[in-house]
């Protein structure tokens, strides 16, 4: 009988967490650097470039690889022979475990997880409770798989019930699309099939823990009609042409991966759950030995890359910055951005609304009249940082507020990831403003063009609150231009076209 040691568990949660914080999981990182290669899209390459820098990035500087630094799901098997010497119940230890990685002092993490999530939503300052679902096996060991879980992809989560006799496959490629670009592919996609609603969901998110290996299983051929359907799945949810960040290219998803259960002879639960970019997940096994060591990658892993400007990217200053100028926008156009941009997320333009429906003034320093606004909630800095890893948050969350934003306080730009909704294309094209896309997933290499930061409103909202940062040359793409037009429709559709000919 194994002895397993409250401490040693707690730890080795908390070293988990704060371990695929900055480590993306090795096969991830092969897996982008040969689809970087191969990409034939000069955005999408250019986006995946940014995704590998970033990534190297963090591993060097053991700082968060997304600004959305996850809700932690953890996945345990407790052997029947472990004996616990603990005075706390094993939920108690995971969230022990994530409370003292969210903390940590050398590379705080951002808490995102609120309480009352149909009410007040209050915020519950630690990253607690996690997700935790735990089995009963055999043996004498606990293994222990840790996820960080982005927003942006486990909102894409989609779920249903097909008759057996209907197709998965024609259900996928009819799903994926309508998720837009707010998962920040390229990722994985995890299918949960059969069981119930809930084992099929439960499915396919533990299917995301497993390795990418769909090159592999390529080269030695399906053995079963799951890995039929991977390899079916994957070769035509690229053939898709969504691309990275959904900007049109050959790379959509690096790997579908599969679980399936016996389900009732009348059903065929279906659940689709996207890994965005900042794919994080660690796997362990206590053994009575201590807390887990973890190794971390090695350097070589990383591709040389060097970002580079480039002759076509056109530095903007965002101060005196007017709507003529902008008119002549393109999608697609790379943009270095410096000057002065305030911040804000979901919660910050709700409480602008509340402000103008009442009549009331905004706060004293929010004026956006001529400005942009940046929808991020970044990770408070360390050190001598002037703000943590800031990457953009998934614009269209902020659609329902567009209109009043540019017809009441005079925005006359955003900047966020993904796409927008028809609502906010239908606003910018109105009132003749523009939508600039920066990479989701490039949170440490975003916050490095930020020269300084300060609080301006709303404080108390934490990261959602309203700061003014003052940045030079931070990379962004035009994603919707001053005519209302969209990259994220055109590039993939060219790129649907591209590759159908290939």
């Amino acid at each position: 009988m194994t002895t397993i040691r409250q401490e040693d568990l707690v730890q080795s949660v908390a070293d988990g967490l704060q371990y695929i914080s900055y480590y993306h999981p090795e096969d991830f990182i092969l897996s982008l650097t040969e689809a970087w290669k191969q990409e034939a899209s000069p955005a999408a390459r250019d986006a995946m470039a940014q995704i590998l820098v970033n990534s190297r990035m963090c591993a060097e500087g053991h700082r968060p690889i997304c600004q959305d630094t996850g809700m932690v799901v953890a996945m345990l098997d407790v052997g029947m022979d472990v004996r616990w010497e603990a005075d706390m119940s094993l939920e108690d230890m995971v969230n022990e475990g994530v409370r003292r990685a969210y903390a940590h002092p050398d590379n705080v993490l951002r808490a995102s997880m609120v309480s009352d999530p149909a009410g007040g939503r209050k915020n519950t300052g630690d990253n607690t409770p996690a997700i935790i679902h735990t089995r009963l096996v055999p043996g004498d060991r606990v293994e222990v798989k840790l996820a960080a879980k982005g927003g942006g992809s486990e909102n894409k989560s989609k779920f249903t019930v097909l008759n057996p006799s209907g197709s998965l496959v024609d259900w996928v490629l009819e799903t994926v699309p309508t998720m837009g670009a707010g998962w920040c592919p390229p990722g994985m996609l995890g299918i949960g099939i059969g069981g119930s609603a809930e084992k099929a969901m439960l499915l396919a998110k533990e299917a995301l823990m497993e390795h990418i290996d769909i090159h592999e299983l390529k080269a030695r051929g399906p053995s079963s009609r799951v890995e039929e359907l991977r390899l079916e799945l994957f070769e035509k949810v690229n053939a898709l042409g969504i691309g990275a960040q959904g900007l049109g290219g050959l790379t959509t998803v690096l790997d579908v991966k599969i679980l399936d259960y016996p389900t009732h002879a009348a059903s065929l639960p279906v659940a689709m759950i996207p890994n965005c970019a900042a794919t994080r997940h660690v796997e362990f096994s206590l053994d009575g030995g201590g807390p887990v060591q973890l190794v971390p990658p090695s350097p070589d892993i990383w591709p040389d890359i060097t970002l580079e400007a480039g002759e076509e990217a056109r530095r903007v200053n965002l101060d005196g910055l007017t709507k003529e100028e902008i008119a002549g926008w393109q999608p697609g156009d790379r943009i270095l951005l410096s000057g002065k941009i305030l911040t804000g997320r979901d919660a910050a333009h709700k409480r602008i609304q509340d402000l103008l429906e009442s009549g009331k003034p905004l706060p004293d320093g929010v004026d956006f009249n001529g400005r942009f606004i940046y929808y991020v909630g970044p990770v408070d800095p360390v050190g001598d940082e002037v703000v943590g890893p800031a990457g953009p948050t998934t614009a269209t969350r902020m659609d329902r507020f567009t209109e009043m934003m540019l017809s009441q306080t005079g925005l006359i730009g955003m900047v966020g990831k993904a796409e927008r909704g028809p609502t906010a294309l239908e606003a910018i094209e109105r009132h003749g403003a523009v939508y600039l896309m920066a990479v989701g997933g490039a949170a440490y290499l975003v916050s490095k063009a930020i020269q300084s930061a300060r609080m301006v409103a709303f404080e108390d909202l934490g990261m959602e609150a309203i700061r003014e940062f003052e940045i030079k040359d931070m990379p962004v793409t035009v994603a919707v231009d001053s005519r209302g037009e969209s990259v994220h429709k055109t590039g993939p559709a060219e790129w649907r076209i591209k590759i159908a000919n290939l």
